[in-house]
């Protein structure tokens, strides 16, 4: 992940993140919050997660049906109150 690269501290929680959501088979966004309490659900099927203690944030759009995850972003707190969750979009470097 480009993301692990920009914030190296972040890595190991990032990873965790993802080999999680890979092992859940859930139906819909209930399902994940009962998992992911702090999780929020935004416009466009976007789901931000609090990563290590919410000292980062991660913006995902999840459709539940296909079992489909599209990483749209991933900063600080500081960096996330600085975007439009609804619109931001995956940018490779």
């Amino acid at each position: 992940m480009d993301y692990c690269k920009k914030y190296p501290e972040a890595a190991t929680a990032l990873y965790a993140w993802y080999h999680e959501l890979l092992t859940c088979d859930f139906k819909n966004f209930n399902e994940l919050k009962k998992v992911y309490g702090n999780a929020s659900l935004v416009a466009d099927d976007r789901v931000v997660f609090n990563i290590m203690g919410n000292k980062y944030r991660l913006v995902v759009r999840i459709v539940f049906e296909f079992k489909a995850i599209q990483i749209k972003w991933f900063g600080t707190h500081t960096e996330y109150d600085k975007i439009d969750v609804t619109k931001i979009q995956f940018k490779k470097k």
